[in-house]
């Protein structure tokens, strides 16, 4: 291998590197059986992230609006309660936020059909948490979801 090679392995990341070397990774969500595109496929990074903009701004405006009087350091903190409460609520219910709802997506169990309610509830206190929801496995799935057994599709 010389020097450009090297190189341009390490500029790709080691994904690109394995597969160069005739490592069939396959698409996201083959392993849980779940179609390469279309409805029911792995959510993309792009509308999850949309959809928790959407989520946390509506978050962020009720609580400027209604629990603080202007904008201080506890709208924040209230914003993450707020987006809590939501999201166990709507995902619970229905399987989706209001910015999943946007962004055509849905939360689903990893085994098929809804999530129970203990399920519900540990996934949003890890995307409150936020850390587990920035570390994504193979298919995408972040930490939150793993530890769920959920993953976001699109509807």
């Amino acid at each position: 291998m010389d020097n450009r090679q090297a190189l341009g392995s390490w500029l790709s990341g080691p994904r690109a590197a394995a597969e160069d070397a005739g490592v069939d990774f396959g698409y996201r969500g083959e392993q849980l059986g779940l179609p390469e595109e279309g409805p029911g496929s792995i959510a993309r990074p792009g509308r999850r992230i949309g959809a928790l903009t959407v989520d946390w701004a509506l978050c962020l405006l009720i609580a400027y609006g209604l629990i603080t009087d202007g904008y201080e350091q506890a709208t924040g903190n209230w914003a993450i309660v707020i987006l809590l409460v939501m999201s166990v609520l709507t995902v619970g219910t229905v399987g989706f936020t209001p910015g999943k709802r946007l962004f055509g997506l849905r939360v689903v169990s990893d085994k098929g059909g809804r999530l129970g309610i203990v399920r519900v509830v540990v996934r949003s206190v890890l995307v409150c948490l936020a850390i587990p929801a920035l570390i994504w496995d193979r298919d995408g799935r972040g930490l939150h979801d793993r530890l769920a057994g959920a993953v976001q599709v699109r509807i």
